[in-house]
């Protein structure tokens, strides 16, 4: 027979509940315990929890409410929670995201059939504008301070890193080296650093000219000089072209191989339509200063930095104003027949005006370094200097070529003069010396400034306008080995010149490690001196 649950261990039936059934139980007025006898106790009673003796209903629920440590019944405003709630409560953090109703609508329902949110229309809460406030909110005071921290260190990286370098297909191909991504996007922006209105027009004639094939020594020039140009429009966003030459069959005849420099910049000026400034550089030239931006150096202050009027330099000795006949034979002999802004030395005197800027040395125009800004009048200009009959008439008596063209231009065309200007020839120019003469030096004890400062500027120094020669001391710009071909060394020249650069152009670190390094050699030498000598005195 099947039982549905085991019998009770007790006489009585039934299980115990330990703190539920009562440990004594009254008869006649009597309370006995009903625990059995030692000698009649079962042990089942023992072992699964018989009634505990002393222990009621009323003792378990005392000690369960002792335990748990709180009354049965609280009054208001009593206990921990209920004295201490609003102040906890003030403290924690608070998140108010829009209105009052906005905090309170169904988390589900939010925004659902509204123009609301970032994307909605005008009327919306919802505004991007509202972001920094937004995230400053969620934001605790003590995480604002590291807040900010992190993102000047997020800047400084920026700043600090490296952009990939793109390769270079080819020489006429456009060139972007390598540069700090932050510092090179905000240099080459046009309405912020205006890099990209500024195009370097670099020649290389990789094949050689007609005339002769390029050695060792000519290619040793031409890759320091490419890797100068490289590093400098790197630094400040600028656009660099550079040139091959010698592809190009249309400059085969042998007295027109010079003036390629007007095709090249035309086409320049159709290649890159955004920019304003096309600036030219002989491949013998080497940039000297790379800290030095063409904004700051020249175009900031366009005014202060050129002279418009050719009688305060005037080797070629060019009559200013020209002088002409008008045609009646009652005028006088040189009646001036122009307007008054061409008869004016300075044109109209405003640097917007300019748009071509020629350096000049010891005997005119020196074409190893101009500049040629883009306008209406460039174009006509360009047109006229790449007149065949130049080129194919004058190449016997002109031997600069399209220098000598341009100067012939200045000379018998009015018009050219009054958009003209001149710098002087160490800003972007400056020769070595033994090129157009022997340098004159600069004053000791502050240079070029005591004198301009005085008021005493003269051609006994290399100063001012008539200024020639590199000066280590003044920091000139650009250095041009003009000439070198014919007597000098070239490639010696430029070897001297890139090592200038780089000890001028030091940085703290590398000063500090050199200055080391030169402590160390003087010590080491004056060791050896010393050794020499006292073995000298041994042998005495």
């Amino acid at each position: 027979m099947s039982l549905d649950r085991s019998p009770s261990p007790h006489r009585s039936g039934g299980w115990s509940s330990p703190g539920l059934t009562s440990p004594f139980e009254e008869t006649n007025g009597h309370s006995r315990s009903q625990n059995p006898s030692p000698g009649k106790r079962n042990g089942y009673g023992q072992l699964y929890g018989g009634a505990q003796p002393g222990v009621t209903w009323g003792s378990a629920k005392a000690k369960s409410a002792r335990v748990n440590g709180y009354p049965s019944y609280q009054p208001q405003n009593q206990g921990f929670f209920g004295r201490h709630y609003r102040r906890l409560s003030e403290s924690l953090p608070h998140f108010a995201h829009g209105g009052q109703e906005d905090r309170y609508a169904e988390k589900e329902k939010l925004g659902r059939g509204r123009s609301g949110g970032w994307s909605g229309s005008s009327n919306s809460k919802m505004k991007w504008r509202e972001l920094p406030r937004r995230v400053g909110l969620l934001i605790s005071r003590r995480r604002k301070g590291v807040a900010l921290v992190l993102l000047f260190l997020l800047g400084l990286m920026i700043w600090f890193q490296k952009r990939t370098t793109p390769p270079v297909l080819a020489f006429s191909q456009r060139t972007n080296i390598a540069s700090t991504a932050l510092q090179y996007l905000y240099r080459r922006t046009s309405f912020l650093g205006g890099g990209s209105k500024f195009v370097i027009i670099l020649a290389a004639n990789q094949g050689g000219g007609v005339m002769e094939w390029k050695g060792p020594r000519e290619w040793a020039i031409e890759r320091d000089s490419v890797k100068n140009k490289k590093k400098y429009v790197a630094d400040w966003g600028y656009e660099l072209d550079i040139v091959d030459m010698s592809t190009k069959k249309r400059y085969a005849h042998e007295w027109r191989e010079s003036w390629e420099k007007v095709d090249v910049i035309r086409k320049a000026m159709t290649k890159y339509p955004d920019a304003e400034w096309f600036w030219w550089l002989d491949l013998n030239t080497f940039i000297m200063e790379p800290s030095y931006s063409l904004q700051s150096h020249i175009f900031s202050n366009l005014k202060a930095h050129t002279y418009r009027d050719i009688n305060l330099y005037n080797p070629l000795h060019i009559q200013h104003p020209p002088n002409g006949t008008s045609g009646d034979a009652n005028a006088p002999q040189y009646a001036n027949y122009l307007d008054p802004e061409t008869l004016s030395p300075v044109g109209d005197g405003k640097p917007n005006s300019i748009n071509l800027i020629v350096p000049q040395d010891c005997g005119g125009f020196n074409l190893g370094s101009f500049f040629v800004r883009r306008s209406a009048w460039t174009d006509r200009l360009l047109d006229i200097w790449w007149d065949p009959v130049f080129y194919e008439q004058k190449h016997m008596e002109w031997e600069h070529k399209e220098q000598d063209a341009l100067e012939y231009i200045y000379t018998n065309q009015p018009w050219i003069r009054s958009h003209t200007a001149f710098i002087p020839q160490r800003m972007v120019n400056a020769f070595p010396n033994g090129a157009c003469g022997d340098d004159r030096k600069v004053p000791e004890g502050g240079g070029c400034k005591t004198l301009v400062a005085g008021g005493m500027e003269g051609t006994e120094w290399e100063c001012g306008i008539q200024g020639i020669h590199y000066q280590e001391s003044e920091r000139d710009f650009v250095v041009n080995m003009a000439g070198c071909e014919w007597g000098r060394d070239c490639w010696g020249e430029m070897y001297n010149f890139r090592q200038l650069s780089g000890r001028l152009n030091r940085s703290r670190w590398e000063r500090i490690k050199d200055w080391w390094g030169e402590s160390e050699e003087a010590k080491s030498k004056a060791k050896e001196e010393a050794r020499k000598r006292d073995e000298a005195k041994g042998k005495v």
